[in-house]
Parts: C-alpha cells; sequence; structure tokens
C-alpha cells in the first residue's frame, strides 16, 4: 500500500462511462480521459481532504503509478482543484 507524504494526496482514477445518459455505447477512441478521482489516503500536512473523496484535479498534474491492474495518481494538494 502506498503511504503519502507530508501533502501529497493519493488518489484512484475512475473509469471513463461506456455509455452516455441516453444509453448509447460510446467508441473506446472517443471517450474523455476523465479529469476525477476518488481518495484513497493523505498525507499528515493535508488539511482539507479526506479519504474517500471524489476530487477534480488538474489534467496534466500529478504522478502516475499501477500497482496491481489499479493506476494510482499522487498528488499535491494544491492540485486539487475542487471536491464532489
Amino acid at each position: 500500500m502506498l503511504k503519502p507524504l507530508k501533502d501529497r494526496v493519493i488518489a484512484f482514477k475512475e473509469q471513463p462511462k461506456e455509455k452516455t445518459a441516453s444509453g448509447l455505447l460510446l467508441p473506446s477512441d472517443s471517450k474523455e480521459k476523465p479529469a476525477y478521482a476518488v481518495v484513497e489516503s493523505v498525507g499528515p500536512d493535508v488539511k482539507e481532504i479526506k479519504k474517500g473523496d471524489k476530487i477534480i484535479y488538474k489534467e496534466y498534474s500529478g504522478t502516475n503509478v499501477k500497482i496491481n491492474d489499479t493506476e494510482y495518481l499522487i498528488l499535491d494538494e494544491k492540485d486539487i482543484l475542487a471536491t464532489m
């Protein structure tokens, strides 16, 4: 298990939707990359984010790490734009 340091947050990316709200199937090349994730763990200096929060983050920030077929994202707290 990853343990974040200082003001870092570890989150896992949610998979893009395969259907639209009206039920149309989306081909894999037309899916948008999600800029949101679910927080897995937080470092000791993180103030406003907690485990389980859904977050929106800057698209090209953070470090991607793949462990056991799950893609995690390590972010600075300052790169998180909002919670949902």
